[in-house]
């Protein structure tokens, strides 16, 4: 008897809980108009920062890297954002790596342009395009000397 009456009165619970939702519901909580305006590709930013694993003292020497190699990777602040990665496309272009449209955008290209460059180093990295961790390491690896100094 017991348990006819609990679960009568949860049922009975569950039934107003429901019908006061229903009943609250009107234009107050309707969801509100999407904006549909067109947006230029140029508006749409890539991943603002990508440090492959590098820490921010390590992502300041890629970009002391960088820029006394010839490519201006904009603010030398440890965050490795589409600036930075530009000029890293430039240079692995330049040495005829194939990194791809020069976007910011660190993908496929880029990551194979990275692996081969490392590889000059020995670091026998497959170039697969996937920045996995062996390929996070030898970056890291790569930006353990001070560039900056």
């Amino acid at each position: 008897m017991r348990a006819t009456t609990r679960a009568f009165v949860g049922l009975t619970t569950a039934v107003g809980i429901a019908a006061g939702s229903l009943a609250a519901a009107g234009t107050g909580s309707a969801a509100p108009a999407q904006d549909t305006r067109a947006v230029a590709a140029a508006e749409v930013a890539p991943l603002a920062v990508n440090n492959l694993g590098l820490s921010t003292t390590r992502a300041k020497y890629w970009q002391c890297w960088l820029r006394d190699t010839g490519y201006h990777p904009g603010a030398i602040d440890g965050q490795l954002g589409t600036g930075s990665w530009k000029a890293a496309q430039r240079k692995f272009n330049d040495l005829g790596y194939n990194a791809g449209t020069v976007d910011g955008i660190v993908g496929t290209n880029t990551i194979k342009a990275l692996q081969r460059y490392l590889n000059l180093f020995d670091y026998g990295l497959a170039v697969d395009g996937v920045a996995g961790s062996r390929t996070k390491a030898a970056f890291s690896d790569f930006n353990s000397v001070n560039y900056c100094a």
